[in-house]
């Protein structure tokens, strides 16, 4: 367990304001002060400045930040093993986002039910940004994700890298022979929603190819990779989508790679945990233990 005037400080660094703070932690604004200020005499800077009404971190406060976030991280975690110390309820927390959640994490899990049986697991399947924001809270220990994500403000292995491709139905034109990017445009565009690595890749290569998603006249904009496939299978559009997630697809014949000219994308899929934690070592097994599921 971390001083409580830890807890205020991290409370501060997500709201960037005293009053939220103060509200959010039941306390008063001048005890919210009052716990910044000894944070301040102790570690001996500023940790807090304002720009006109506007409250931001210091590059010290950035920097503690990211340590006690791994403190705090690791501090639940302790406290969870010597609940579980005499027992078999231990559990492993970690998150994956959804390509990886459907398509790698099943093998893995097969490998731990043999290779790890005293193990439970708890798994999370959700966006980067939501998986984020569970890793700094101490809900997850590690995540594997697809796409983008700050590499300097955590520590990360790659795990591998994907090949990102536009897929059609074999029954489409597009299935036939080489076409240009731009070409696409006519038809449907089936995409991932907001926030999922998989959209926030499509976007990125559509802004390298001088394009938007606006360009397309026709779009479905779906969370689930299972209804997309069954939909792009169904010749009701076309989609950009890991190469791994349609590999029965294709080989079945149902889903056709669409092949455009000078276009190769390729992505990494990252092994992701917090920067300073304690429990770096056993995480850097269980990414060695995933990797070669």
């Amino acid at each position: 367990m971390l001083d409580f005037r830890i807890y205020t400080f991290l409370e501060l660094c997500k709201t960037l304001s005293y009053t939220r703070t103060a509200e959010n932690l039941h306390m008063t604004q001048p005890a919210v002060t009052q716990h910044i200020k000894f944070l301040e005499e102790f570690y001996k800077n500023k940790l807090f400045l304002y720009s006109g009404r506007a409250l931001s971190l210091t590059e010290y406060g950035k920097l503690l930040y990211r340590y006690l976030v791994a403190m705090n991280s690791d501090s639940e975690k302790i406290r969870e093993k010597l609940l579980n110390f005499s027992s078999s309820n231990y559990i492993l927390n970690f998150g994956a986002t959804l390509t990886i959640g459907e398509y790698v994490i099943p093998k893995v899990l097969r490998n731990f039910s043999s290779d790890y049986p005293e193990i439970n697991v708890s798994i999370s399947v959700k966006d980067t940004k939501i998986l984020l924001e569970k890793l700094e809270n101490g809900d997850i220990e590690f995540l594997l994700v697809e796409g983008f994500f700050e590499k300097t403000k955590y520590d990360s292995f790659l795990f591998s890298k994907e090949e990102f491709v536009a897929v059609c139905s074999s029954k489409n034109r597009f299935s036939q022979k080489e076409f240009n990017f731009e070409e696409l445009l006519e038809e449907r565009i089936i995409i991932r929603e907001e926030g999922s690595g998989s959209r926030d890749i499509f976007e990125k290569i559509l802004y390298d190819n001088n394009l938007s998603i606006n360009d397309f006249t026709k779009k479905y904009e779906i969370e689930n990779i299972r209804m997309i496939k069954e939909m792009v299978k169904n010749n009701v559009g076309i989609t950009f989508i890991y190469k791994t997630a349609v590999e029965k697809e294709i080989k079945n014949g149902e889903i056709s790679v669409i092949k455009l000219k000078n276009f190769h994308a390729e992505r990494e899929f990252n092994f992701v945990f917090l920067k300073g934690s304690i429990y770096k070592e056993e995480y850097k097994n269980w990414f060695k233990f995933m990797k070669k599921c």
